[in-house]
């Protein structure tokens, strides 16, 4: 669902996924099994409602981003800034420079990054979401 799920898109080589649960509370049990296979758990991080695993640490390859069937504003928020960028290649291309800037500015500062690219991405899921709205009608 990230941005290695966009062609042409700039992306660091991290694979992000988001299964869908009936009971996110469960989840909170297989944090062990996770951990097993290379995860680390590190909860909500930032976004109500989601389980948060990454693999790799600092350095890393994956990403889970699990949310309850009825996260409807989550859910439809992640899919529609994909979709959306894979319908307007100018996007893709804006955003892949302003990445590609960001990336060589901070190399190891993900917060930076991050926050260098926070209003840019704000924009573009108020516009993914309003194309989405549009478009499912």
């Amino acid at each position: 669902m990230g941005s290695t799920a966009v062609p042409g898109l700039k992306a660091k080589p991290i694979i992000d996924i988001m299964p869908i649960v009936k009971n996110i509370e469960i989840i909170n049990t297989f944090n062990a099994k996770m951990i097993e296979i290379g995860y680390e758990p590190l909860g909500e991080l930032g976004i109500k409602g989601r389980r948060y695993f990454r693999k790799g640490g600092e350095n890393r390859t994956h990403q889970i981003h699990i949310f309850q069937f009825d996260n409807d504003f989550e859910i439809e928020r992640h899919l529609a800034v994909r979709d959306y960028l894979k319908s307007h290649k100018k996007d893709v291309i804006e955003y892949g420079k302003l990445k590609e800037q960001l990336a060589n500015e901070f190399p190891k500062d993900i917060e930076g990054y991050s926050s260098g690219k926070d209003d840019f991405v704000k924009n573009l899921e108020r516009r993914a979401i309003e194309w989405r709205q549009k478009n499912k009608r």
